[in-house]
């Protein structure tokens, strides 16, 4: 992965995050005798909702990007702040769509351990990715983006 000198320094793709620990998680269920008893109503009700907010999110978010002109990828250079649509609520859609997908996931396999695992995603994503990007879109932006931050939260 080439990363630009001018970007956020981020060397990983933050979906390998969820993606791992979700995977982790669900070995972990096959190996310690613990469960979720869920029904199967809020199995697949409650997944799938969690799923599709997911995916709103995250369709939103890589839209708004598109139509900014400005890249998706954290290791690549970023032209502009997106405020708007989704950007308005949150300034972080991408990543509250994966932790909302890895939790629709948790729930959909009654994982137990994707589900313990998911505060560990958000602690690496803020930690490693998100805290990386605020430096440097103030380092960038400046005022334009300590405005914004100041108006719209991180995660909800």
């Amino acid at each position: 992965m080439d990363v630009d000198v001018d970007s956020a320094k981020v060397t990983f793709p933050p979906p390998f995050v969820y993606i791992g620990l979700s995977l982790v998680g669900l070995a972990l269920d096959h190996v310690l005798p613990w469960s979720i008893k869920l029904t199967v109503i809020g199995r697949y009700v409650g997944g799938g909702l969690l799923i599709a907010a997911a995916l709103a999110f995250l369709l939103a978010a890589s839209g708004r990007f598109r139509k900014a002109g400005t890249e998706l990828k954290p290791w690549k250079t970023t032209s502009a702040i997106v405020g708007e649509g989704v950007y308005a609520f949150t300034r972080n859609p991408m990543y509250l769509g994966m932790a909302l997908f890895m939790a629709g996931l948790g729930f959909l396999f009654s994982s137990l351990g994707v589900i313990l695992l998911l505060p560990v995603a958000i602690v690496l994503i803020q930690t490693q990715v998100i805290a990386r990007e605020e430096r440097y879109l103030e380092a960038k932006f400046g005022d334009e983006y300590r405005i914004y931050k100041s108006r719209v939260r991180r995660w909800i």
